[in-house]
């Protein structure tokens, strides 16, 4: 068997262990990316058996490390078993797909795809260039079974794009399109609809299709124009396979009769009995709302479809409690709930749960102005809660956070702009919950004691807070940062936006090296408009402090009082750093921001 030597630098070359090369390579496969990364440069040795790994390496993250194209093909090159890649594409060149559009990809996601080739052409040159990059990755990935394109608003509306011809691969089962008319919509589904190859122009996305890809569409999603019974029938008629649909929309106008969803559309839905996923939302920025469907609709659609599994449904602004239980009650299959922008939804909705679902393990009420702490109670009798976002429900306060501390597989907790005080987050510290993302982001009334009480409680929330999310509060400071960076062993996320109390003291706490020792680093830290931080802070930016950072969002601060060249120069010091001087949210996540990260 053969042997691995790993030899100390600072030994001279003194034998420090052997080991089989079989077992070292069952542990390098238990390692993370940057851990693997940081071996490499030891020895030799130990650099072959990291590329050893990432040869045999299925599914790969590569959404928080911006790597460049070289970077990429070192870690890739030798890898012929790659499933799954999520990749930032911020500071990759037109030559990258021929290193990650590989034969064996089954899912690719490409994040921020902004080259500085497309960039700096002009319209006609940035689309085609774009378009032959796509139809270069698709006619690669042969066994690709997920395609997801998506263009920016202003990408797609520049009316100088031609269309792009993709052959998609025979295998295709999930296909999301971003954005798309309503009318394109109509004629792509009628072409999948029928037998036979088939070529439709939409939008900039023109597809020139596979008969089999046809027979297994599982999937479809769409963000449009508008959403219409037309195009709901055209649906029910044509992709009898769909197990799960999400349309998004966004109508410019006020829709007219014809052109809207109403309960038809719903009742033309019902009879797609094997529904398991559905969606339908009208965007939160529109200024209007689907005012023709109403509970009759909602009831007609639970009733039709019984094994619905996840719904999520945004901007229906007559429908009202009815509409809602007939599908807790429907469905006893309901794994997540997520309702948007619901003027009617009350805690009466949530009441009797005591035939509802056992299943479910994520309820997401947003922006329900009526939902109140009740329903928080409520909710506690569902055991296998994992995930509870109540953001924007401004009427949620201390009553139930003592009962949701108890649910103990929920890991996901967001509170967003709730009226919560000191006294609800000493419960939520003393409960069960292994907690690992908290959003307590706008929820005013709470002080530095609150944070205080909640992570020195006798619960186990500081061993388990991976994300935290203190934007916007007025009444947080120094002291209540300083006991995260000493009590959350585990954080990697940290928003503290807006907090205007928060000063160099919350830095330095932060990113000392002794806070590093037997904890996590910090990954992403969003420090937007602390106006209390000084420029002196930006010296705890460098080396040793903050040494696993790898966003740091810092617009609006003193930072950058002499301007953002010293953050280049930073950026040069630390590769793996991306610094947002923007203001977007942490991580700029969307990946819809155009700007240049640092």
């Amino acid at each position: 068997m053969g042997k691995m030597i790993v030899r100390s630098a600072a030994g001279g070359g003194k034998l420090m262990e052997t080991l089989p090369q079989g077992l070292v390579l069952e542990i390098m496969g238990r390692l993370d990316l940057e851990s693997l990364c940081s071996l490499a440069p030891v020895c030799k040795a130990l650099r072959c058996s990291v590329s050893q790994s990432f040869s045999s390496i299925s599914t790969l993250d590569l959404s928080d490390l911006s790597p460049t194209t070289w970077v990429l093909n070192r870690i890739l090159s030798n890898n012929k078993v790659l499933k799954t890649l999520i990749l930032d594409c911020r500071r990759l060149d037109d030559y990258s797909v021929e290193v990650f559009a590989k034969e064996s990809i089954q899912e690719l996601v490409l994040l921020r795809m902004f080259t500085v080739e497309m960039r700096q052409a002009n319209e006609h040159e940035s689309a085609g260039s774009c378009h032959k990059a796509i139809g270069q990755m698709l006619d690669r990935c042969l066994y690709l079974e997920s395609v997801s394109i998506k263009f920016h608003a202003d990408y797609s509306h520049s009316g100088n794009i031609s269309s792009i011809q993709l052959t998609l691969p025979k295998n295709v089962k999930a296909l999301l399109l971003q954005p798309i008319s309503d009318w394109q919509a109509k004629v792509l589904i009628q072409n999948i609809g029928v037998d036979g190859g088939s070529h439709s122009s939409l939008a900039g996305v023109g597809i020139s299709s596979f008969e089999p890809m046809f027979h297994w569409l599982q999937s479809l999603s769409l963000v449009l124009n508008n959403i219409t019974d037309e195009l709901i029938f055209n649906i029910t008629n044509n992709l009898h396979q769909l197990v799960e649909l999400c349309l998004e929309d966004n109508p410019p106008e006020e829709p007219s009769l014809m052109n809207d969803l109403t309960n038809g559309g719903l009742q033309s839905l019902g009879t797609f009995r094997n529904l398991i996923g559905l969606s339908l939302s009208r965007n939160r920025s529109s200024l209007t709302t689907f005012k023709r469907v109403n509970d009759i609709g909602i009831l007609v659609l639970a009733e039709g479809c019984k094994r619905l599994e996840s719904v999520r449904l945004g901007g229906f602004s007559k429908v009202t409690d009815a509409g809602y239980v007939s599908i807790l009650h429907s469905c006893k299959n309901l794994k997540r709930l997520q309702i948007v922008n619901a003027f009617f939804l009350s805690d009466l909705a949530f009441h009797d749960l005591a035939d509802a679902p056992n299943s479910l393990v994520e309820v997401r009420l947003i922006s329900c102005n009526l939902i109140t702490g009740e329903t928080a109670e409520s909710l506690s009798v569902c055991r296998n809660l994992q995930v509870l976002d109540f953001s924007g429900c401004k009427s949620i306060a201390d009553i139930g956070l003592n009962s949701i501390s108890r649910l103990s597989k929920l890991t996901t907790l967001d509170l967003c702009g709730a009226d919560i005080t000191d006294s609800g987050l000493s419960a939520l510290g003393g409960g069960s919950s292994p907690i690992v993302s908290l959003c307590l982001r706008g929820c005013k009334r709470i002080t530095d004691r609150g944070i205080v009480m909640m992570l020195h409680g006798d619960g186990v929330l500081g061993n388990t807070l991976l994300t935290l999310d203190l934007g916007y509060l007025p009444g947080v400071s120094d002291t209540a940062v300083v006991a995260v960076a000493k009590v959350c062993r585990q954080i990697i996320n940290l928003c503290i936006r807006n907090c205007f109390a928060v000063t160099d003291t919350s830095i330095s706490a932060l990113g000392s090296p002794e806070r590093s020792e037997g904890k996590r680093s910090l990954r992403k830290l969003d420090l937007y408009n602390c106006c209390g931080l000084s420029a002196v802070s930006f010296r705890l930016l460098r080396g040793p402090f903050f040494c696993g950072l790898r966003w740091l969002g810092v617009g609006s601060t003193k930072l950058l009082a002499d301007g953002k060249y010293r953050f280049i120069e930073l950026g040069i010091e630390r590769p793996g750093l991306s610094i947002c001087i923007s203001g977007c949210e942490i991580g700029c996540k969307d990946g819809w921001q155009c700007h240049e990260c640092i």
